[in-house]
């Protein structure tokens, strides 16, 4: 008799035994670590990070709890590089709950923007998932499962297996999170806003429309991704990035970076000066 197998590995009755420890530890510590081994058995990965998202705060990590198991770049994407992050802007915009690879959601040049040579690269990863759970009206919950590059890009198999179970993951996320939320958000006193970041990068210097092209320049969009989205030309586009060059005295993004990294630090030393 052929086995009735998900993935190739597992069998139902094995994942209906693994989705009811699971349900066991929503009450407890356990949970993240038990959440981690579950989603194992369906999908191969090499990172597991679990992180919330309120509004523009700074985002608010959940799992690895060990400051020994968190690397520097990870510390340096949750204190300032998450503003250019594919996966927090598509939250911001009100992305549907579910299962994401995370190129499909970043922009067309993403791979080419300072935050993924100076950041995101050093995760060394060739493929990520985010399970996106909405949490409350203004906060998310995204499970991030990287890969990579020794192993490859995920299969197709694996992503359904994820996909076909993302209800139930939904509801246990939601239950753990009511039941153990009060611990976790204690540490949101030290993770001020910062709505306003690229609002206010080179404000007065440069145009507001300057500002909303060097603000999607930063997120990875090319000139012809952002003449799309503005809906003007690709020509008029160059001409602001000549001008942004020009007024921020810069000859590189790369430049650019640096100097927006700086106003962040800026805009948290006068949150803590408050």
């Amino acid at each position: 008799m052929q086995r009735n197998t998900l993935g190739g590995h597992l069998t139902l009755p094995e994942l209906m035994r693994d989705l009811g420890t699971l349900t066991s530890h929503i009450r407890v510590p356990s949970f993240p670590s038990t959440l981690k081994s579950v989603l194992s058995n369906l999908c191969y990965f090499d990172t597991f990070i679990i992180v919330t998202y309120k509004k523009a705060l700074k985002p608010l990590l959940i799992f690895p709890s060990d400051p020994c198991e968190q690397s520097h770049t990870l510390r340096l994407y949750l204190s300032q590089s998450y503003l250019l992050d594919p996966l927090f802007n598509a939250i911001q915009q009100g992305i549907t709950p579910g299962v994401y690879r995370l190129v499909d959601m970043a922009p067309d040049s993403f791979e080419e923007t300072e935050y993924y040579q100076t950041c995101y690269r050093n995760f060394d990863l060739v493929d990520e998932i985010n399970i996106l759970v909405d949490l409350d009206k203004t906060t998310t919950c995204a499970i991030s499962l990287g890969r990579q590059k020794a192993v490859g890009s995920i299969r197709r198999s694996e992503l359904n297996n994820l996909k076909m179970i993302f209800p139930v993951l939904e509801a246990l996320v939601s239950q753990f999170w009511l039941a153990q939320s009060g611990e976790f958000v204690e540490q949101a006193s030290r993770s001020g806003p910062l709505k306003h970041a690229l609002k206010t990068f080179a404000h007065g210097v440069l145009t507001t429309r300057e500002q909303e092209i060097l603000g999607l320049l930063l997120k990875g969009h090319s000139s012809k991704s952002i003449a799309n989205e503005l809906n003007i030309s690709a020509g008029t586009v160059k001409v602001h990035r000549k001008n942004i060059h020009a007024r921020l005295n810069t000859s590189s993004q790369s430049e650019i970076f640096t100097l927006f990294l700086s106003h962040l630090d800026t805009l948290d030393r006068e949150k803590d000066a408050l």
